[in-house]
Order: C-alpha cells, then structure tokens, then sequence
C-alpha cells in the first residue's frame, strides 16, 4: 500500500520528498469517480459463478479471482496490501503450511492475477469477494489475517458476513479502524495527502511504486540494510496491479470509516505493528484497533516497519503460530 502519515510527522516529510521527486502534484478534484458502463452492468453472471476451478474463482459478477491453497488442516486466510498480491504473503504461508496448517490467499480483484473489472473497489465488494471464496471452499473455523489494507477486508468482511467461519483475526499493519481526518477522527491524515498519492498513480505509477519501498521498509533510515530484491518484489507485485485498482483503492482504504466494524468481532484477535510505520503509524491504527476489539493481544516490534511480513519474518511467523496454537 502507499504511504500515509499524519499531518505533522517526520514521516510524512520524507514520503512526500519522494513522492516529489517522481514529478506529482495533487490529484485533480473529483479524479476519483469509478468508471463503469452501462455494458458491464448487463452482463450477466457466468453460469459457474461462485464454483472454484482449479487456482480460479469467478464471482457472481463474473470477475475471476486467482487464489492459493495450500496443505490441509485447520485453515489461514490471508488478505494481502496494497498494491500487492498474495505472493506478499508467502513467508507466512511457507512457515504455517510446514507446521501443519492449510494456508489460503488470494489476489483482490484488479490486483495480482484477478481480473481487472471496470467496478468494484470498495470494501463492500471486497469483503463479498472473500465471502464467496470461503463458501467455496467450505472453510470453517479459519482464522483470518489481514495486512495494511487487507486489514479492512478481513473487519468489513465479519461485519458483512458475521462469524460463523470465523475462530480467530489478527491484523498485522493495519490501516484500522480510519485513517482520514475528519470531524470525528481529529488524528487522522488529511485528505490532500492521499490526494498526492492518485497525483502519483497517475503521473509515474512505476517510479511511485519503487520510491515507496524505502519508507516503507524503512530502508531510508541511518544503518539500514537495504534489499534491491524486496525493492524489486514490492515493484513487481505494484505493476501487475491494475491501473484502476491502484488509483481508486486509495480511497478505499483512506476513507473507509472500519470502527463500526471491529466493534462486531468479538473472536480472539492478534493486532501486530511496528513502531517506526512511515505507512500506517502505530499511534493512529494498532492502538485504536487493539481497543476496540474485546480480546485482543498488541504487539508492537519496536523499530519495526510497515513490511514485517518480510524484514521481521521470523518474529512475526513465531507469533502467529503461537496465536494459533493458543
């Protein structure tokens, strides 16, 4: 996902002094308004909606989803960030597949291997997506992770859908419960800044999609030790998203009001966060989230980034298969 941070952070300075440098301004008022034609909203569903085949599920909107299964057992369900795909998951899913757990993620529609529709980047959809990929899969007693904005996805998927499928959630980096300002949610980002974000999809998608590897690893702090090969995975899973997907998911994510949500899971719950998030700062996500969730454990890695999946790997594999085995 794309960096966010409040207003007056450090953070926020050297996002934006990135940003600059790959040539954006602020988005164009009104940029944001989906495209969908009239065609699309006639076409009708495809007479295996809501059947899996093979790594492939087709909604009933017809949009294909591409997903992993892995193993058997008891199951993870994994909600990757943006501009990812599944493939950011991986470590996890490796880690938990050999310790005898069946893993599943799949690719958001528009991102990674999914189809590109036209409509449909809001986390309504995106929670019914999910939705209709455990009811396929007839999947019970999963536990549901979500990272940066797959974090949304899993709450506004329980508040859709409730929790009969649902043992456990954790969310690692997530953008829960709102990051933008607002009347009600004084410490969040204001709006132009994600303004800066869509300026950025638009004017140099591919460079915006390597500059923000560095704050979001924080590989632009003293000492840090830099990996091209995550810089160019991070790249490489940006680039295969769609260009609508990756334009209008910034305002899903941003402006997606998750309080009500959380406030409707009542399941166990891990919430896991860095200290040193230039992404989703701690203060303004992880803290509020672990207090709107009745039984949930904070772990915050001090120092940590917005990538733990990758620079904290091996911590963040021990604590998930400790909240699993609990």
């Amino acid at each position: 996902m794309s960096a966010i941070s409040t207003p007056d952070s450090a953070s926020r300075r050297s996002l934006l002094k990135g940003v600059a440098v790959a040539g954006v301004g602020l988005a164009a008022a009104g940029a944001a308004a989906t495209v969908a034609d009239a065609a699309d909203a006639k076409t009708p569903a495809p007479a295996r909606a809501g059947k899996t085949t093979g790594d492939r599920l087709v909604t009933k909107d017809g949009t294909s989803l591409y997903f992993k299964d892995w193993g058997t057992g008891p199951a993870v369900v994994f909600s990757h960030g943006y501009p990812l795909s599944s493939d950011a998951w991986e470590d996890q899913m490796f880690f938990l597949l050999q310790n005898g757990y069946r893993v599943i993620a799949h690719d958001r529609r528009g991102f990674g291997r999914s189809s590109q529709p036209s409509s449909g980047y809001d986390y309504d959809t995106f929670a019914d997506d999910l939705a209709q990929l455990v009811e396929a899969l007839d999947l019970r007693e999963a536990t549901f992770a979500g990272h940066s904005m797959g974090g949304g996805e899993v709450a506004r998927y329980i508040a859709r859908h409730g929790q009969s499928r649902v043992a456990k959630v954790a969310f690692v980096s997530s953008v829960t419960p709102f990051l933008l300002k607002t009347a009600t949610n004084p410490h969040g980002a204001p709006k132009e800044l994600f303004d800066t974000f869509r300026a950025a999809v638009q004017a140099n998608r591919s460079q915006w999609n390597l500059d923000v590897t560095m704050p979001y690893y924080s590989f632009n702090r003293p000492g840090a030790h830099i990996s091209e090969g995550l810089r160019e995975s991070y790249w490489r899973q940006g680039q295969a998203t769609g260009f609508l997907a990756a334009y209008h998911a910034l305002g899903a994510f941003s402006e997606t009001d998750f309080r009500d949500d959380l406030k409707k899971i009542t399941v166990p719950a891990l919430v896991i966060h860095g200290s040193d998030d230039q992404i989703v700062p701690l203060e303004i996500s992880a803290k509020l989230t672990a207090g709107l969730l009745p039984h949930a454990k904070l772990i915050v890695y001090e120092g940590g980034s917005h990538g733990l999946l990758h620079v904290d790997k091996d911590r963040l594999n021990a604590d998930l298969l400790a909240f699993l085995r609990h």
